[in-house]
């Protein structure tokens, strides 16, 4: 009986071997039509996750990116959270992809982005085009070019101005958070017509917890960073459920959730269900892309101190051609704004604030001799667009005079920081006016003084380490 127990256990391990040595080396080999781009699917389940994670202090590419650029080529493959998938740094390949959109590929999540905002299921936005169709119309709808002629950048403007001046109040503050709580009252405003007040702190960590669990293991267990995510979705489902129900009962206040409200049922996937998602990721979006941005150029003002004097010679020449020196911003007084349309692009520019656009194959992609399989993920690295040297020289530089010799065409194909075809993001010109407006009042109107931090990493994404940190003052008038 012994022996026989003995035996019996050298076979079971040995099975055990065969079968877990098969398991890695699928794992490591997985099934492609052809010949798959190089790269490595890292350790079962978790792939190369790791170290993406890993913090870069750098604004350059993500080192995981950038060594296996520089290992395989700028095409290679990988395996984030359990998903095999495809990285492209490769220009001809990614404007293919953005050409493909609804033929060979479609919008794609990562589990845990999917999970966060309730993407899975029939009424995900990948499911049909007219889908995308739909949201992309409303929201330009609410904040394209018409709007902000209108109304917005008047509104936009009355915002900057109330929070600069309580900013003043504050002595030393992180000007990243403030930001983040003043876009997020705007926004949750015309998003679904909610006064957060003194939610508003509430609701901009809700949203930076968003970003720290999006390339997350969606493992929702306590402790973790994605069931912190979650819990912070709850709180704000719970408040966006409340204001919709409402809405159903008193319509009439024109922002997001009334038009939503009023289409409800009209097509399959307008459900409850998809408009509280939208409007989440909407949310996100807005005040994320935004203080962010702010937040960086207020590091390369401490920087680049001359950036700031070409703003305010700009400003203050807008200023002196006024009639009414107290009348609000015009367009067209936004839209002369070149300047400070070249700061923007450059703080964009090396923003990056995601490593790249997430698509999946509907098929198999045949790309220089190499076969992307179907159902894979694809990222598309569109930042490594942004720090081109052959495009940008001394690309990690701050220099938005760069700006005054790039033409139209050469943007077009190198600079996306709002995503590009289709798919392009409908906000970019609302993120861009709100962001002049901020600029416009803050140097014409205020000083200011870097008191501490300004450290910037990507973890893939961007993060501010340690905050930024200033104090405000009103200009002595002369």
């Amino acid at each position: 009986m012994y022996k026989y127990g003995l035996c019996a256990a050298a076979v079971a391990v040995a099975v055990a071997t065969v079968v877990i040595t098969h398991f890695i080396y699928k794992w490591r080999n997985p099934k492609c039509n052809g010949v798959r781009p190089p790269g490595s699917m890292g350790f079962p389940f978790i792939g190369e996750t790791l170290q993406l994670l890993t913090k870069s202090p750098s604004l350059d590419l993500h080192p995981f990116i950038k060594n296996r650029i520089q290992r395989y080529g700028p095409v290679f493959s990988t395996n984030m959270v359990g998903r095999p998938m495809i990285i492209s740094a490769d220009p001809q390949l990614n404007n293919f992809i953005f050409q493909q959109e609804g033929k060979s590929v479609e919008l794609w999540y990562l589990d845990s982005f999917q999970k966060l905002f309730n993407l899975e299921g029939e009424a995900r936005p990948n499911a049909v085009g007219h889908i995308h169709k739909y949201v992309r119309g409303v929201y330009l709808g609410l904040f394209g070019a018409e709007s902000l002629k209108t109304k917005l950048l008047t509104d936009i403007e009355i915002t900057v101005r109330n929070n600069l001046l309580n900013w003043t109040t504050k002595g030393t503050f992180d000007v990243k958070t403030a930001t983040s709580q003043m876009v997020a009252v705007f926004a949750a405003k015309y998003l679904f017509g909610h006064d957060v007040g003194a939610n508003s702190e509430e609701i901009a960590h809700t949203i930076d917890g968003f970003v720290q669990g999006l390339l997350s293991f969606p493992l929702n267990v306590p402790g973790t960073r994605f069931n912190k995510c979650m819990k912070d979705k709850a709180k704000l489902e719970k408040m966006i459920t409340y204001e919709m129900k409402n809405r159903m009962k008193n319509p009439g206040k024109g922002d997001f959730l009334d038009r939503a409200v009023k289409d409800l049922n009209t097509d399959f996937f307008i459900t409850e269900s998809f408009i509280i998602s939208v409007t989440m990721g909407a949310l996100f979006a807005t005040v994320e892309s935004i203080s962010s941005a702010i937040g960086l150029a207020f590091k390369f003002f401490a920087e680049y101190p001359w950036v700031v004097d070409d703003l305010k010679a700009e400003h203050e020449a807008i200023i002196k051609q006024k009639e009414d020196k107290d009348a609000p911003l015009t367009w067209d007084e936004y839209k002369s704004m070149t300047v400070t349309m070249h700061v923007i692009n450059e703080t964009l520019r090396l923003g990056n604030i995601f490593p790249g656009i997430m698509r999946k194959t509907l098929k198999d992609i045949p790309y220089k001799g190499y076969t992307i399989p179907k159902d894979w993920a694809i990222m598309v690295v569109t930042s490594s667009l942004a720090i081109n040297p052959k495009v940008y020289p001394d690309p990690l530089s701050f220099n938005p005079r760069r700006w005054k010799d790039i033409d139209a065409e050469t943007q077009a194909k190198n600079f996306m920081p709002f995503g590009g075809g289709t798919r392009q993001c409908a906000g970019a010109e609302l993120a861009k006016a709100f962001i002049a407006t901020f600029l416009h009042v803050l140097v014409s109107e205020y000083e200011w003084t870097k008191v501490k931090g300004g450290k910037v990493s990507r973890m893939p994404m961007l993060q501010f380490d340690n905050g930024i940190f200033i104090t405000l003052k009103k200009k002595n008038k002369d």
